[in-house]
């Protein structure tokens, strides 16, 4: 199967979010959380050090899915082809 062509755009925001936490949704259910470090072209995707497996969930009265489980995982590479959503997670800062 030959590989889709990513965007360069793509590859532009992730590197501008190298260091910060963020989510990668692979389908409506599972995913993963942690550090983003590296961005690769070739392969297309991402490296996440401390890592974690997330599992969703969504209802009906809670549509948007929330974190139900957590898995630890160490490092990480993600194939951008995989990917559905990544979110850039931001920690609430304190006043």
């Amino acid at each position: 199967m030959p590989e889709q062509n990513i965007p360069l755009t793509i590859f532009h925001m992730l590197e501008k979010n190298v260091g910060n936490q963020i989510r990668v949704i692979l389908d409506p259910a599972y995913g993963f959380e942690g550090s983003l470090v590296a961005v690769t072209r070739e392969p297309a995707g991402i490296w996440l050090s401390d890592a974690e497996a997330v599992i969703l969930r969504a209802t009906i009265a809670q549509p948007i899915p929330q974190v139900a489980g957590r898995e630890e995982r160490s490092e990480i590479f993600v194939h951008l082809n995989s990917v559905q959503r990544i979110e850039v997670l931001h920690t609430p800062s304190r006043r």
